[in-house]
């Protein structure tokens, strides 16, 4: 519902800062980097252009799996899973496979480091309205 969205992205904002800050707290040394993403190649079109397919076919499965009524709802979260698994595992290397972000934000905003922040909020922001958009289209 409408209504929910902004309680829900604050929700996720302030848990992304909360785990943050935690590291800060627990974690002893300066050289912590807290979980800032970053690209390898420390350029923002490969963060950018990751982060929407990334987000993308994260979205795509998403949609099909959980939102639509022709799915199996048993193996939902196994897809899901499976896709950010593997987002995170061929991706995670090159630029930290965010997906979303609020898993950016925070470690950000503790860090200070926002080199790279614009990149991890507007491509998963991108990617998820381009699946749903075609998710919708084929529907």
């Amino acid at each position: 519902p409408a209504a929910e969205i902004v309680p829900y992205i604050l929700a996720q904002c302030a848990g992304a800062i909360t785990a943050s800050l935690i590291h800060v707290a627990t974690l002893p040394g300066d050289n912590l980097n807290l979980g800032v993403t970053r690209p390898l190649d420390d350029r923002f079109m490969t963060a950018f252009v990751w982060e929407i397919l990334l987000t993308f076919f994260l979205m795509l499965v998403i949609m099909a799996v959980a939102t639509d009524a022709r799915a199996s709802g048993q193996v939902a979260g196994l897809a899901i899973g499976a896709t950010v698994w593997f987002d995170a595992l061929f991706a995670g290397p090159l630029q930290g496979a965010s997906m979303n972000p609020a898993r950016s934000l925070g470690p950000a905003l503790v860090a200070a480091d926002f080199s790279h922040l614009l990149a991890y909020i507007l491509g998963p922001i991108i990617g998820a309205m381009a699946a749903a958009r075609l998710y919708q289209f084929m529907r």
